[in-house]
């Protein structure tokens, strides 16, 4: 290769580094160039208008997802006040049958009592009165004693 060759092929190189380097700067330029004001503001707007229609799907769905939970917790809440409820009931329904239960129990026991403390009375007024009248007896056989044993001494 001559001289002459070399420098056609070098300046045929540099023609096309410039041709293709033009091409990539027109690109860069056609891509990051700034846009009209309108076109600017009008993609702000869709940007802005898609970001409000995905932040209020969102809201939609947090609203629907409360509001389920909400029904959940009320719900629950109403079941577990008719449970507590019912139970007092059943409690309150015990409590009274036991305490006529107790009283009835009582009352019979106090009249097993009052019954057998009349008999005991009744029988030891019997005693006391047998008792008495033996002694009574045995207090005149003795005076009778007494007096025979003085007259028969006189």
């Amino acid at each position: 290769m001559s001289n002459v060759e070399h420098d056609v092929q070098t300046e045929s190189n540099f023609l096309k580094g410039i041709f293709i380097g033009g091409l990539l700067g027109a690109a860069a330029a056609l891509l990051f160039a700034p846009k009209p004001g309108r076109e600017m503001r009008s993609d702000l707007s869709d940007k802005l208008t898609l970001a409000t229609d995905k932040t209020k799907e969102v809201a939609g769905v947090v609203t629907d997802k409360t509001k389920s939970l909400a029904t959940t917790v009320s719900e629950k809440a109403t079941d577990l006040a008719t449970t507590v409820s019912a139970k007092a009931s059943d409690i309150y329904t015990t409590v009274t049958d036991s305490k006529q239960q107790i009283a009835a129990t009582l009352q019979e026991t106090g009249k097993k009592i009052g019954e057998t403390v009349s008999e005991a009375s009744a029988d030891v007024a019997a005693d006391v009165e047998d008792a008495s009248q033996k002694v009574s007896d045995e207090a005149k056989d003795a005076k009778e004693e007494v007096t025979s044993s003085y007259k028969s001494s006189y």
